[in-house]
């Protein structure tokens, strides 16, 4: 079934860190980090691009992009999402030391996708990964919720590692 729907398997690194991110990312955490930790009505700016829904996904599935290429986009842009939040934070505040350990999650992660380039992906995610990490991207700010970044994040990670990485039903 898995090879019928041209699921690429997750190396094992992938799948032992995700399930680690998915761990940390629980409902109950990312409430109580991500929102009731905030003022109500909070948000954080980013780039357009490093809102990346389950909508996104399913749309480049259709355009032919392969399951590698979606998740080396995924990791770059919640990474990035993941350190936004964390760039805001003081670091009395009490979210403070779970965003650092996400963020040490991803470095993790990171190590995983060092051996990718951006010309081994399709052109489209090379250019959506080339966007997320333009600096010079000030005028295609969106305000979004913390929690918002990382609800989309487990979302978007469950689609693309469950099946590969052989996670029960959540």
């Amino acid at each position: 079934v898995v090879a019928m729907l041209g699921l690429e398997a997750a190396a094992p690194g992938e799948c032992e860190l995700t399930r680690l991110l998915q761990d940390k990312l629980q409902y109950e955490m990312r409430l109580q980090f991500m929102k009731h930790y905030f003022p109500i009505d909070y948000t954080v700016q980013v780039q357009y691009e490093e809102v990346l829904r389950p909508s996104n996904i399913t749309r480049l599935r259709n355009g032919t992009v392969s399951e590698m290429a979606l998740r080396y986009l995924w990791f770059h842009v919640s990474s990035q999402a993941v350190l936004r939040i964390h760039e805001v934070l003081p670091e009395k505040h009490p979210s403070w030391r779970y965003t650092q350990e996400l963020c040490r999650l991803f470095d993790a992660l990171g190590e995983e996708y060092s051996k990718y380039q951006q010309t081994d992906v399709e052109p489209v995610v090379a250019d959506l990964v080339k966007l997320v990490h333009s600096a010079g991207a000030e005028s295609r700010r969106k305000a979004v919720r913390p929690k918002a970044l990382l609800d989309n994040c487990i979302k978007v990670m469950r689609m693309l590692y469950g099946a590969p990485c052989e996670w029960k039903a959540l």
